[in-house]
């Protein structure tokens, strides 16, 4: 019998959202993501001390300014697991600018440049790499600049319809809408987890971005992220991409006759409207408030893996 997994692939790109190099090997996902908070885990295993060695030799080599040191040592260790893991998947490999950068664009720019001269350094491709940005007004009119400049992005912390549209409005390559947080936050504010999936309010979220961007003939890739079990992901089959933690993708691929779905991809098309503008923009997020204050808690739980990461240099 077919497994969820092996379904799955047979309609949606997967995608393996860890910085474990070992559990990519085993899954065998086309592409891979990591963030600050996977960075830090990964920076914990000892396999990976090497990586860190060698973050941090560069660092003091190249950089004279302590602070400076450590946000090259971060961002060194970062590409090389993107090295890593860029050797086993055939796609792209993810690498996120730093969550305290989400208000800066030209920061955010900066740091782009910066990582994609570290991978260069290390003979990775540009073509290989998507620049991870935080879904911020400023996040996205980085990422609508570094797309015409070539650079291929992908929009994280994705909670709400203003965020999507905005990020169809700037060409970006790919988003991630976040499905488990969105659950996480209606079940904290007095809603009964579902036991449907299709009542799940972050499924409902992707499948309505996904059916607009498909609508309106955007190019933009719909990849889900952040889910919290296997009943969310199984339900968004179809969707252009899907990244997954590697224990849900052990339980995917163990798991046989589950229930199946697919998402209607063949949608009769229509006009794209105006682009929204700034103040469009965060009038319409402002009132989506699950959408504003998870936002706003990704950038901080993000800022604060950073700084964890850059104590374990420190302690170097």
């Amino acid at each position: 019998m077919t497994s969820a997994l092996q379904r799955l692939k047979q309609h949606s790109s997967i995608v393996a959202d860890t910085g474990d190099i070992e559990a990519i090997k085993k899954h065998q996902p086309e592409d891979a993501t990591t963030n600050p908070s996977l960075l830090l885990k990964a920076s914990e295993i000892e396999a990976y001390k090497p990586y860190l060695d060698k973050a941090w030799s560069y660092a003091k080599e190249t950089e004279q300014e302590p602070a400076k040191q450590l946000e090259l040592a971060c961002d060194y260790f970062a590409v090389l697991l993107g090295k890593e893991i860029s050797e086993i998947v055939p796609g792209y490999i993810s690498t996120e600018v730093d969550a305290r950068l989400s208000f800066d664009t030209q920061a955010t720019i900066a740091k782009a440049h910066t990582l994609l001269s570290l991978y260069e350094k290390e003979g990775v491709s540009k073509d290989k790499i998507l620049i991870k940005v935080a879904s911020t007004w400023e996040g996205i009119k980085a990422a609508e600049q570094l797309e015409k400049e070539g650079t291929k992005c992908n929009l994280t912390l994705l909670f709400s319809d203003a965020q999507a549209r905005a990020c169809a409005d700037a060409n970006v390559f790919l988003i991630s809408p976040f499905v488990g947080r969105i659950l996480d936050w209606h079940v904290a504010n007095g809603m009964e987890k579902p036991t449907d999936p299709l009542q799940d309010p972050g499924v409902q979220s992707v499948r309505s971005i996904f059916e607009f961007y498909k609508r309106h003939d955007y190019k933009t890739v719909v990849m889900g992220a952040s889910f919290r079990n296997t009943g969310e992901i199984i339900a968004l089959t179809g969707c252009d991409k899907l990244t997954i933690s590697p224990n849900l993708l052990e339980d995917l691929g163990n798991l046989e006759g589950a229930q199946e779905y697919l998402l209607e991809s063949d949608i009769p098309k229509e006009p794209k409207p105006e682009p929204l503008t700034e103040a469009q923009f965060r009038w319409l997020h402002n009132q989506d408030a699950m959408a504003t204050e998870k936002l706003a808690e990704g950038i901080r739980s993000f800022a604060q893996a950073q700084e964890q990461l850059e104590e374990r240099f420190k302690a170097m």
